[in-house]
């Protein structure tokens, strides 16, 4: 009898925060269950990740994969101002023999491509993204040292090729995966109140920069608590508070227990589209999570709490489906008015979401596990 040839192990890697996981483990259940030629890993630096790894897992049916906690023990324990994860960089350096064992490392964040730089050559490298947004930051030169950079619509794509960061056969299409795992994990997500009075989800991002939460976050809190016209889900990007000084959540502390408030700084629900597919109205600044929330059209109202000169900048196209704020005063009448002229960005809503994700009949996550597969073997047939 011949020996069987040896399988090609794939690591799907996760050394940032929770939320990035729902964005390559649908990739990596579709790789184990669909490509029996490979053996695909999942290793996180901290075990929140492996349980919500494994939590996951158990609700989807199960895969052949193998999870693995990456040491040392004593780096895990490091957080830095507080953060949820150890330092990525010193994970990554205490783990360069054994990623370099992979026949493929797939990550959803641009950080490990600092192994190349240190010398781990031999795997290929994939990154997923995790989010089809418009901010430049994502499209920076550390996408050139990916053999794979996934994209999840035109938008993507054309800007990663046309800047040059990307090659074009190095570009893979694939959807958005994200959809395919929440829709299997919460098919019907749920409602944080029983009354039915319009919900507003409100999602500031973590960058000072960018964020409206420094300046406008308080006052926004406070019109909603003594307005009852409204119910508000006060869902940040988890960063926000991942290493936020003890100031940033004193702000927050009195609106804990309001009847029509309801605060997640970072549970399960504020990253799996529990909020942005229950909510009415969004209610944000830059996040990518806007293009989650148009999967389904509805009202938006943006803050511009650093008086950007947004218009005709692509890093603030999501600023044209609905009216941009430039003071947080009356915003319960202006949120009224979002609801009542929603029309007129309609269109718009659906083209910005028609570039941001290319969605087949096929889910997204066999689509990017194909991508991975041909990756590792072009010789390849099609499905």
């Amino acid at each position: 009898m011949a020996a069987r040839e040896p399988l090609t192990k794939v690591c799907f890697l996760y050394i940032a925060q929770t939320h990035q996981i729902l964005h390559s483990l649908p990739i990596a259940l579709a790789l184990a269950r669909g490509w029996p030629q490979f053996e695909v890993h999942l290793a996180a630096t901290s075990q929140a990740q492996l349980d919500y790894m494994d939590d996951a897992l158990a609700r989807l049916g199960g895969a052949p994969v193998k999870t693995m906690l990456l040491g040392p023990a004593w780096l895990r324990k490091i957080r830095l101002n507080g953060a949820a994860t150890p330092p990525k960089a010193a994970m990554l350096i205490a783990n360069l023999g054994r990623l370099a064992g992979y026949g493929a490392v797939v990550t959803p964040e641009r950080t490990t491509a600092l192994i190349r730089r240190l010398g781990v050559t031999g795997p290929k490298l994939v990154y997923t993204q995790h989010g089809a947004g418009d901010r430049g930051g994502p499209f920076e030169p550390r996408l050139r040292r990916f053999d794979l950079v996934m994209a999840a619509g035109p938008k993507q794509r054309d800007r990663m090729v046309d800047s040059g960061l990307v090659r074009p056969e190095a570009c893979a299409m694939v959807g958005y995966p994200k959809f395919d795992m929440v829709e299997a994990l919460t098919p019907q997500p749920l409602k944080p109140f029983a009354d039915d009075r319009p919900v507003v989800v409100y999602n500031p991002h973590f960058d000072p920069r960018l964020s409206s939460w420094p300046r406008w976050g308080r006052r926004v809190l406070e019109q909603f608590a003594a307005n009852d016209r409204y119910n508000l889900i006060f869902a940040p990007h988890i960063r926000l508070f991942d290493e936020a000084p003890a100031a940033t959540r004193e702000a927050v502390a009195p609106f804990a227990g309001h009847p029509r408030i309801h605060i997640d700084l970072g549970g399960p629900a504020a990253i799996d589209m529990t909020y942005t597919r229950c909510a009415d109205l969004y209610l944000g600044d830059v996040s990518s999570q806007i293009y989650e929330f148009l999967r389904k059209p509805r009202p938006a109202v943006f803050l511009n709490a650093h008086g950007v000169p947004w218009r005709g900048d692509e890093s603030y196209l999501h600023w044209t489906y609905g009216p941009v704020l430039d003071s947080p005063e009356g915003l319960i009448d202006q949120l009224d008015a979002a609801f009542a002229g929603h029309g007129d960005y309609l269109a718009a809503q659906q083209a910005g979401f028609a570039a941001s994700f290319d969605l087949q009949a096929r889910p997204s996550s066999e689509r990017a596990a194909e991508a991975i597969a041909r990756l590792l073997e072009p010789g390849l047939a099609g499905r």
